[in-house]
């Protein structure tokens, strides 16, 4: 899904597109993109245990930081059950940080179908023109 999010904003002239793992993202990261895509696989109706990670480490260093400030953001869960719970805790979370979601997230159920990666690819050309013309 990440991958698809990312061919969807390549195809935006001017978009530098950057994918990174959870474990891997820093806060410098976060202060630099001028918008960002968060995904998750959903275990046990939570985010995955690196995204929940990747919060944890960030959010007092970030929170009320002005170039955090209404943040453009999106969301993806690739979900066993619903994804209700993945999808509803990382919501939350974006909503400290103080993130603006610009875009209902997509949730797969089950098998990730190439409707589900089209939509994914859709994501990420709305995010790279909102982004790049200041729509957002």
């Amino acid at each position: 899904m990440a991958q698809a999010v990312a061919k969807g904003a390549r195809e935006i002239a001017d978009t530098t597109v950057i994918i990174k793992r959870a474990f891997d993202t820093q806060v410098e990261d976060l202060i630099a993109c001028d918008g960002l895509v968060i995904g998750s696989p959903e275990y046990l109706g939570y985010m995955a245990g690196a995204v929940k990670d990747l919060f944890d480490r960030t959010y007092e260093v970030l929170r009320g930081h002005q170039r955090i400030f209404r943040k453009p953001v999106a969301m993806f869960v690739s979900a066993g059950n619903d994804g209700s719970g993945a999808l509803r805790n990382m919501e939350r979370i974006c909503i400290g940080y103080q993130f603006k979601k610009v875009q209902e997230a997509i949730v797969s159920k089950g098998p990730v179908t190439d409707v589900i990666l089209a939509l994914c690819e859709e994501l990420g050309r709305i995010m790279a023109a909102g982004c790049g013309t200041d729509i957002f």
